[in-house]
């Protein structure tokens, strides 16, 4: 038996990238996978028989190194998050809620921000500092005026990557501008209410000639965070958890407690008073879905 990366999955038919020739095959899943309900998706590494006319069958699915929800797709290593610093706008409560969810699969991250043309590259720079301080990579684009194309594509070289970023910031523009070959569908941004259309149809790993895979993921316009446990978030902003061992009181939520660290930290700025509010908004969404559920 062969094995290979699942690129999609469509009417039936999984389409898998061979490890060794990187051709791409055809196939059914075997009937014993559907009746031990075995779920295959993009991403996911399988071992299967290959047959006549680049055809073959899913004999079995290798185990899973994470899983994502939104989009689904397996064997995630990298997260790159992209938002634009202009049309749309750059909001950073979204921002801060993408990295919330790669820290928790333990992905590996990038930010790239988009259309910096807009802006101004040393204006865009200027706004994302914290999120470098903080030690976040950023990429800094525009496919306008080819900026940053070379360094994105060092980014997603050799490594399973992951977009993540609300509709209209340019994720499909970006990866045509990276192999013009993918030759992805691009929706426009309303000049009315400055937002874009998903573009994207269905979750599917596209091969790069560079080495590696990337997924195109739809556009998000809001993310829950709540399953997170509310003493567990912490940990998902790094700046935060730089400071536990400096509060007096443990457990510490950082948003009532005297003598926190981290507010301290805040008060001094260390860690940014965006990031810091976020974390206070993301905690209360939290600690209410908790209470909903502990009074079930």
């Amino acid at each position: 038996m062969k094995e290979g990366r699942i690129l999609k999955a469509f009417g039936g038919f999984f389409f898998v990238s061979d490890f060794d020739s990187r051709e791409v095959y055809q196939c059914r899943i075997r009937g014993r996978l559907k009746k031990e309900k075995i779920d295959v998706i993009a991403g996911d590494i399988v071992e299967y028989t290959a047959m006549e006319g680049n055809t073959g069958v899913v004999e079995r699915r290798l185990d899973r190194k994470n899983y994502l929800f939104r989009p689904p797709i397996a064997n995630v290593e990298q997260a790159v998050v992209t938002c634009s610093i202009a049309q749309p706008d750059l909001h950073f409560k979204l921002l801060d809620r993408l990295l919330v969810l790669s820290e928790t699969e333990d992905l590996e991250i990038s930010i790239c921000i988009n259309k910096v043309d807009l802006l101004g590259l040393e204006k865009a720079k200027a706004v994302m500092k914290p999120y470098e301080e903080i030690g976040y990579k950023v990429v800094y684009t525009s496919v306008e005026e080819g900026i940053g194309i070379s360094e994105l594509k060092e980014v997603l070289k050799d490594k399973v990557s992951v977009f993540a970023g609300p509709s209209g910031v340019g994720k499909s523009s970006l990866l045509n501008a990276i192999q013009p070959g993918l030759k992805l569908k691009m929706g426009e941004v309303s000049e009315r209410i400055k937002r874009g259309r998903h573009t994207t149809r269905h979750v599917e790993l596209l091969s790069l000639n560079i080495g590696g895979w990337v997924a195109d993921t739809p556009g998000f316009s809001s993310l829950d965070v709540t399953f997170v446990p509310s003493e567990e978030l912490q940990y998902y902003f790094p700046e935060i958890s730089g400071y536990l061992n400096d509060c007096k009181f443990l457990p510490c939520s950082h948003s009532h407690e005297p003598k926190c660290g981290v507010k301290a930290a805040v008060e001094e700025g260390d860690i940014p008073k965006h990031r810091y509010n976020n974390y206070l908004d993301f905690l209360e969404e939290i600690k209410k879905k908790e209470e909903r559920n502990w009074r079930r």
